[in-house]
């Protein structure tokens, strides 16, 4: 089955994903004598926060989403956030040609980043259609997914667009369906590329919020799951203006916010204010860190030709750049509860899972937070 196809479906197309009440798939491809699975409930969690990490670390994870889940798992990690299109992007076979690397820099300790020469490690990839290969080999690892985000590749993302709404719609929906037999409880997913470099306009935005409150209403009619736009440098969100704009014009209980800590910094905005305002809207964290000298809101956004391997504004937890424990001490404040997971975007001067390490411990010993 093509899975481009497969995921432009329409929702009453769509026979091989759950719908709200779920019953085990019993066709498509396993492992070779794996069991039957049943589609996973929703983990009940037991913790006030659930710490988990992305997998798409350019350095050395990018491409191969089991490397990531793998090494993270190792470091301590135990729940992972994956992009819907690591499942859907290629056929099965060897990745695509690397970038280049030959002008990579050396870092102060003399590590310099290469991708590895010589034949190219295959990729796992599982079409939808092979659900329960996919949760075998996440029990193989003994990780769990927390969120499978966005759309799948060659799918719209014309939030903005009423022509295409409703293919948005169904792409995203059917991701979110798809999520939901690994026990996820919530989508998140950006709002396509950004058009203009002065800011999204008004009309523009209020398309994106009708977009926004309809897949999010039927997500959780349909699914009982959660829906939240995530504010992305380079992306139709990326301001507190065009935040606030989403946030004022969609339903709470249909949109929700993914506050990434090091793109709110980036573009100008203080995660910790923001998270103040916005705490009762947010349904998921991105925590990344970001230089010092950015603390509270840079004053020089990133344009998206900055070379973010050989000039990162990205950085492992415990930079300085933001202020993790005024916003966790407020989310304790609050009693909010939910997922804050960890993404760093490249790990240019250190190998994913160093920086992946840097990271559990700054969680475990200064926010005292278990993963």
């Amino acid at each position: 089955m093509d899975r481009r196809k497969f995921f432009g479906l329409s929702a009453a197309a769509g026979g091989l994903l759950a719908a709200k009440t779920v019953s085990a798939q019993t066709t498509g491809p396993a492992f070779a004598g794996a069991p039957k699975m049943e589609p996973q409930a929703p983990l009940a969690q037991q913790q006030q926060f659930r710490i988990g990490y992305t997998t798409n670390t350019r350095g050395g994870w990018e491409g191969s989403p089991f490397v990531g889940i793998t090494e993270g798992r190792e470091v301590g990690f135990r729940y992972f956030e994956i992009f819907g299109s690591s499942f859907c992007a290629t056929p099965d076979g060897y990745e695509p040609a690397p970038h280049d690397t030959q002008a990579m820099k050396a870092w102060p300790d003399g590590y310099s980043w290469k991708y590895p020469k010589g034949q190219k490690v295959k990729r796992e990839v599982y079409y939808p259609d092979r659900w329960e290969a996919l949760q075998h080999r996440m029990y193989e690892i003994g990780a769990q997914f927390t969120a499978i985000t966005g759309g799948a590749e060659g799918g719209s993302v014309a939030f903005h667009d009423p022509a295409q709404r409703q293919a948005v719609i169904d792409n995203h929906f059917n991701m979110t369906r798809f999520s939901r037999r690994f026990g996820c409880d919530h989508q998140k997913t950006n709002a396509g590329p950004r058009k203009q470099p002065a800011g999204t306009p008004l009309e523009d935005l209020k398309q994106i919020a009708k977009t926004c409150d309809l897949l999010g209403k039927r997500i959780r009619e349909e699914l009982g799951m959660k829906f939240g736009i995530h504010a992305h440098l380079g992306s139709q969100i990326q301001n507190e203006k065009e935040t606030m704009y989403i946030m004022e014009n969609t339903r709470p209980e249909n949109v929700g916010l993914v506050l990434d800590t090091g793109h709110i910094t980036m573009a100008g905005m203080d995660p910790v204010a923001l998270a103040k305002k916005l705490g009762h809207r947010v349904i998921e964290f991105h925590f990344k860190d970001t230089a010092k000298a950015d603390r509270g809101g840079t004053r020089n956004v990133p344009l998206p030709t900055r070379d973010m391997m050989n000039d990162p504004y990205f950085y492992p937890m415990g930079e300085g750049g933001v202020d993790f424990p005024a916003i966790v001490s407020y989310l304790k404040s609050i009693n909010w509860r939910g997922h804050l997971n960890v993404e760093l975007d490249t790990s240019p001067w250190r190998t994913p899972k160093d920086s992946a390490r840097i990271t559990a411990t700054y969680i475990r010993n200064t926010l005292k937070i278990e993963l």
